[in-house]
């Protein structure tokens, strides 16, 4: 049985027809959803992208924070509850959330990550410029034009704060300034998920899984040269084989907002 708050919530989640995760997304009060996964399903046009990034920049402006907020980075295997953890820690602590795909998407048009990254002063882009130069060079890697967008965009983001960033390895790129996340499960509980979520069948979960983790490991070997499995690039490493969904997002955010007193308390001794 479903009511119209569901109804609500599934039409600002999805932009899709065919919703596998219909009505079991949670919402906050006033039923604002970001679905980090809706552009697995349809193709965003670049008009629609554009509305996005006018929107944000929109509420950047408005905001004007002194004092930027926070970053969750979330890396997580396929049908490891990433995503839907991420939804939970965005509405639990009013703060956005950034797919992976979006983000791809944004740095891979020129057009949008220069919007993305002008939101910021000369001072700050300057300084971005000057950060991303040294991060490639510390780390012997020549980057393209992709990666280049890329850093940017993310280290863009982040300056603006309160968001959760999935993929993408925005965990390499921020480094230290973020809290890292990464979830794993065992296969079996992997294939499961994403058979429920993408209503498949079993040996197409698998093929998923394999070639998203495949993909997911050349990408950060091909542009940061590191392993996405070395529990070093992580705050908290999270195991879901005895977890639910609702308690890892509970026990994340416990630990990030620890970490958030801690790195404030960093920062008021360094001003002193």
């Amino acid at each position: 049985m479903t009511t119209a708050s569901d109804k609500r919530i599934c039409v600002i989640c999805a932009w899709r027809e065919n919703c596998t995760k219909r009505y079991r997304v949670k919402s906050n009060a006033l039923f604002d959803v970001n679905c980090a996964d809706y552009t697995r399903d349809i193709k965003l046009r670049d008009k629609d992208l554009d509305k996005i990034v006018e929107s944000e920049i929109g509420r950047w402006k408005k905001e004007k924070k002194e004092q930027p907020g926070y970053v969750i980075t979330l890396s997580s295997e396929a049908g490891a509850g990433g995503g839907s953890i991420s939804r939970i820690l965005a509405t639990d602590l009013n703060i956005n959330m950034y797919g992976s795909e979006l983000i791809h998407l944004v740095a891979e048009s020129a057009h949008m990550s220069e919007k993305v990254i002008k939101s910021l002063d000369e001072k700050n882009i300057s300084f971005l410029e000057s950060m991303i130069s040294s991060f490639f060079e510390s780390r012997h890697i020549w980057p393209n034009e992709y990666m280049r967008h890329l850093s940017m965009v993310i280290h863009t983001l982040a300056t603006h704060g309160n968001i959760v960033l999935i993929g993408r390895g925005a965990n390499f790129i921020l480094g230290d300034e973020a809290f890292r996340v990464r979830t794993i499960a065992p296969q079996d509980m992997r294939i499961e998920n994403v058979m429920r979520d993408r209503r498949i069948p079993a040996d197409e979960a698998k093929k998923y899984i394999v070639e998203y983790d495949a993909n997911q490991v050349a990408f950060i070997r091909k542009y940061f040269n590191e392993d996405i499995n070395n529990p070093a690039h992580y705050d908290m490493l999270i195991n879901m084989k005895n977890l639910s969904i609702e308690s890892a997002a509970d026990s994340i955010k416990k630990a990030f907002l620890e970490w958030k007193l801690i790195r404030d308390a960093q920062k008021k001794t360094a001003i002193k």
